[in-house]
């Protein structure tokens, strides 16, 4: 299980590397725009005697009237008195977006209003070691005050004053630091100055950049989408995006990343006409001419189209977001641009098989990627068949992203990445070449996987997770269930060439032995131990699973292409029990006994992301709900719960849409307790929305992944091995 794997592999890599040769080279930057409102997540403010610093729960304030880039600024708001205040800017670690610039100089831009000068703060760096959900400091290393007046350049524009300051002057700071310091200067009086694009960076050349000349847009009922071409020419640092609703009057509304080719405009009003263009800036922030204008209309929207909307959102992160050498999914987006993540990439592959069936893109384009696809996966590494966690998606090449253990084989993300292609596989069923060479591939590659091999102790009882070519079963993993690795058994049963014993699911996955019973003490209660649970949560019995049923993806994940209806043990039919898993999730956040601002029966879904203070997977447990939710974890769920679901699409995108929705549907998750909100989109995460929603509608994925007849024999095996 994933937040398992977490304790057992030690994470090796930092935020402080810096760009290699191949990565993406981010800005190294504390402060852009906030998604929320009110304050800005990843600050803090403290004052003492008669000094102030304001804030709103500890937290700077956002300013959303007045900014540099649009939507918003922070606000500095203070008085040097007797005592002293500070007011710190972290930087948000994101996974993945690990590999930065060089940097040369702290730069920031502020507006002064009608602060006098000699009250400007003072700036320091910092490196703070802190708690888990905490601000309480263990450890801290600063570098000097400096005096930021002494550096308000003469570039100005719009009032805003550049501030640039060598990191050098900082004395003898070695090290990224975590945290940017303002603090009270020792002249005594008040103030108020915005924060905006505080980074740091090194010095970029002037090169002239030509403007954007394409732009398209469409509209939907509360949001409309600005794309554009993809942009290859590296001295963009942003795209800027306008508004008007008269054609005449533009205002700026945000900025963008050139990763992106594309902008959603949320603007919460359905029935309207809106203009759009676009400019670029460079990395001194000089701005191009504008793109031509560009009309769209949003239109209220009824059920099936508001799924249509979601599904194709969300497809667009495995089509436009995709690696494209390989034509793999990404692991996060904005994350590492090379790094392909195995299991989210199977969960693409189902994706893309609903997109070509919807007609978000054509059949011939859809064989062109798997193509692209099959290929890539024939010359990359395997390890007896199966294959690494995280590729590099130019090479083909492991990459040990939770540390050098995690080099070889993962046999979970084998079984992930093997649902979505054998749910291909019948579906380019075409009598041509091209969709030949898919199917042959596929079947090339399934019938490789060495499954029987990862019995470890060759007993005929459990499947270990991961094997290392250097560093042999080091990890030692035993799959046990109940959580998301059903699937890896189902298919080592099904296995044409190298299956295990049906008995295994049984005394391996199933296994009430005490190994296993120990290993299900995860959950930190005896409830689901022996495999079997049999309590009553929020008024439903749940046959099988940990207490509370764990958080949702172990409903989502191991039955996307493999349908839950058709898998009955000794135990319990899947569907049902998934269905009363997810029914005691959505029972969970109507009841909110942890009182979570939002949670309720229509905003739900506890279970594995990103979250304010990292990545994690909670549980509809009071003491394992930090009031996280996650949009996958309901919109997944539609098969089990398609009321309950459509009514949090409905309450996710029209009341808290202006947070929540991006370019690739819903963010991964959000906090309303910690005012936060997630950046990314994940890949494990986006893919199960569209694909069980189609799963919901048409039952398209379970068909095909059903018609293979390695997988119905598999199951003939499973169900001997019940009598």
């Amino acid at each position: 299980m994933k937040i398992i794997l977490s304790n057992i592999i030690l994470l090796s890599l930092s935020a402080s590397l810096f760009a290699q040769l191949t990565e993406r080279e981010y800005d190294y930057i504390f402060f852009e725009n906030s998604i929320m409102p009110e304050y800005y997540f990843y600050t803090s403010a403290n004052y003492s005697g008669g000094s102030y610093v304001k804030n709103i729960r500890g937290k700077l304030p956002v300013c959303e009237k007045q900014f540099f880039t649009p939507p918003n600024s922070l606000e500095l708001k203070f008085t040097n008195g007797d005592g002293n205040w500070e007011a710190v800017i972290s930087f948000e670690k994101i996974r993945g977006a690990d590999h930065f610039k060089r940097p040369n100089y702290l730069s920031f831009w502020i507006l002064p209003a009608d602060t006098k000068s000699d009250l400007y703060p003072e700036v320091a760096l910092s490196i703070q070691k802190k708690g888990h959900r905490t601000t309480a400091i263990k450890e801290e290393k600063r570098s000097d005050k400096l005096f930021i007046g002494e550096y308000t350049g003469e570039i100005e524009k719009d009032g805003w004053k550049f501030v640039k300051i060598p990191l050098k002057d900082f004395g003898d700071f070695q090290g990224l630091p975590t945290d940017i310091i303002f603090s009270n200067s020792t002249n005594k009086g008040a103030g108020t100055i915005l924060l905006d694009q505080v980074e740091l960076l090194p010095d970029m050349p002037e090169q002239p950049i030509p403007a954007p000349q394409q732009i398209t847009a469409k509209g939907y009922e509360q949001h409309v989408d600005v794309n554009w071409p993809p942009i290859e020419n590296e001295h963009v640092k942003y795209i800027k995006i306008y508004r008007s609703k008269d054609d005449e009057h533009f205002e700026a509304i945000g900025i963008q990343r050139p990763w992106f080719n594309r902008f959603t405009d949320y603007t919460g009003e359905p029935g309207q006409t809106f203009y759009y263009r676009i400019s670029y800036l460079d990395f001194q922030y000089n701005e191009t001419s504008s793109s031509r204008h560009i009309k769209a209309n949003t239109h209220l929207m009824n059920d099936e189209e508001l799924l249509d909307m979601v599904q194709e959102a969300s497809f667009r992160y495995y089509w436009e977001g995709a690696e494209p050498n390989s034509g793999l999914a990404r692991e996060d987006i904005p994350g590492r641009k090379n790094m392909i993540a195995t299991g989210a990439s199977g969960f693409g592959i189902m994706a893309i098989i609903v997109g070509a069936e919807r007609n978000y893109i054509s059949r011939e384009q859809a064989v062109r990627r798997l193509i692209k696809i099959t290929g890539f996966l024939k010359s990359c590494d395997k390890y007896h068949g199966a294959l690494s966690h995280f590729m590099d998606g130019t090479t083909g090449k492991a990459i040990p992203f939770f540390g050098s253990r995690d080099n070889g084989g993962d046999l979970v993300e084998t079984s992930f990445l093997f649902q979505g292609l054998l749910a291909a596989r019948p579906y380019f069923d075409k009598d041509n070449e091209e969709e030949k060479e898919i199917r042959n591939s596929i079947t090339q590659l399934w019938e490789s996987v060495e499954w029987n091999w990862y019995d470890q102790e060759k007993e005929g009882k459990f499947l270990t997770w991961h094997w290392s070519p250097d560093k042999g079963w080091i990890i030692d993993h035993k799959l046990i269930g109940w959580n998301e690795t059903m699937i890896t058994y189902i298919l080592a049963i099904a296995s044409p060439t190298h299956p295990i014993p049906a008995v295994m699911y049984y005394k391996g996955w199933a296994s009430q032995e005490e190994k296993a019973v120990k290993y299900r003490k995860w959950g930190e209660t005896d409830d689901g131990t022996f495999y079997t649970n049999g309590n009553y949560y929020h008024g439903i019995q749940l046959p099988v699973g940990v207490a509370n049923g764990g958080p949702l993806f172990f409903v989502h994940y191991s039955y996307m292409g493999l349908d839950p209806h058709l898998i009955t043990d000794q135990y319990t039919n899947y569907f049902e029990n998934n269905k009363r898993i997810a029914l005691i999730n959505w029972r969970y956040c109507t009841e909110n006994p942890n009182n979570h601002r939002g949670m309720s029966d229509s905003f739900w879904g506890i279970t594995a992301s990103d979250g304010p203070w990292g990545y994690r997977a909670p549980e509809p447990r009071e003491e394992k709900d930090d009031g996280t939710l996650a949009p996958t974890g309901a919109l997944a769920s539609f098969p089990y719960t398609p009321e309950q679901s459509m009514a949090a699409l409905k309450n996710m995108y029209r009341n808290h849409g202006k947070h929540l929705w991006g370019e690739y549907g819903f963010r991964d998750a959000v906090n309303l307790d910690e005012n936060w909100c997630a950046k990314i989109f994940m890949g494990l995460n986006q893919a199960p929305a569209t694909v069980m929603i189609e799963n919901y509608r048409s039952g398209l994925i379970w068909k095909l992944f059903m018609q293979n007849e390695d997988i119905l024999q598999g199951l003939k095996k499973l169900e001997k091995a019940r009598q």
